[in-house]
């Protein structure tokens, strides 16, 4: 029987993009097949699960009867496949993926958010369209290519989180300036993070 590395199932708040503040149920998916140096996710581990049991967890954990629910990882392009999105879809529940964007996206999927991690790995996006694409900045590298690269209904740029109050601060202000001389970005906090929000 098929299964897939799981590693966390969880009801919280949507907390970046465009669907910021939205009640969600995440699935994160264990594996990557990029390592980017600001990565806050443990996603090494998994446990193995059926599409029966994940759908099983889904069915425990929302409130609403067309949940809206989020394949992120890791990378979930690397486990995502029909036999799973059909089972999901008998929810009535509305998809959305987070992907890198280094691999095709399945069909099925009703909301896809690129993040492209491309400056720090020799791999691009296959992928030639998205929803939205949120580009993490870093403080160095800055997302002028993916307006070119990936079409999509909305652009984000995202502060990334270094751990360093100071360098934090730099950066914030560095991705409100960008947003301000680029008004197609608009920016995207990690409110989970702010409201400590899990």
């Amino acid at each position: 029987m098929k299964t897939y590395s799981i590693n966390e199932i969880f009801y919280s708040l949507q907390g970046e993009g465009y669907y910021t503040g939205r009640p969600a149920v995440f699935i994160r998916f264990a594996g990557c097949n990029l390592h980017c140096p600001f990565c806050d996710t443990d996603f090494s581990n998994g446990r193995a699960m059926t599409a029966a049991e994940i759908v099983k967890a889904v069915r425990v954990l929302h409130i609403n009867p067309r949940p809206f629910i989020v394949l992120t990882g890791g990378e979930p392009t690397l486990q995502v496949d029909g036999e799973l999105l059909s089972a999901l879809h008998e929810l009535s529940a509305t998809i959305a993926m987070e992907t890198n964007g280094t691999r095709p996206v399945p069909d099925g999927i009703d909301f896809v958010t690129c993040s492209p991690k491309c400056d720090f790995v020799n791999d691009y996006p296959v992928i030639p369209r998205a929803n939205e694409v949120k580009v993490v900045y870093d403080g160095a590298h800055l997302p002028d290519k993916w307006i070119e690269r990936i079409v999509a209904d909305h652009y984000y740029l995202q502060p990334c989180d270094t751990g360093d109050p100071e360098k934090n601060r730099a950066i914030q202000q560095e991705a409100v300036a960008y947003c301000l001389r680029h008004p197609r970005w608009r920016l995207s906090l990690q409110t989970q993070k702010i409201l400590n929000v899990r």
